[in-house]
């Protein structure tokens, strides 16, 4: 009786909303950070427009993004290990994606 109340007190009930359950794509992520905290905003850019939209900003403590890191490292192992190595793009021979996705550049 007492281990499975110290079982429940140690449990986190975490709800997933039906539009957070959706997730939102993102094929950029832009890190930048201070001395308190790490900001990821999460960017989905498509082709030929110039113009791309921050889906997401999470903002973690310097302790959380470190833990993400080791977390989404060990993910990436356990997927390689199923299903093969995931190739870099400077690996596959297929040149980077340009920032713009062949919409107009910029110029100075």
């Amino acid at each position: 009786m007492a281990d499975e109340k110290d079982q429940k007190q140690g449990q986190i009930n975490i709800e997933l909303s039906e539009e957070v359950a959706q997730g939102e794509y993102s094929n950029l992520a832009i890190i930048t950070h201070s001395t308190a905290e790490f900001i990821v905003d999460f960017v989905s850019m498509m082709p030929g427009t110039p113009k791309a939209k921050v889906k997401s900003r999470i903002i973690l403590t310097p302790q959380h993004a470190k833990r993400l890191l080791k977390a989404l490292n060990e993910n990436v192992r356990k997927f390689e290990s199923q299903h093969g190595e995931i190739a870099d793009v400077e690996q596959s021979g297929v040149a980077p994606f340009p920032m713009n996705f062949g919409g107009p550049t910029g110029e100075a």
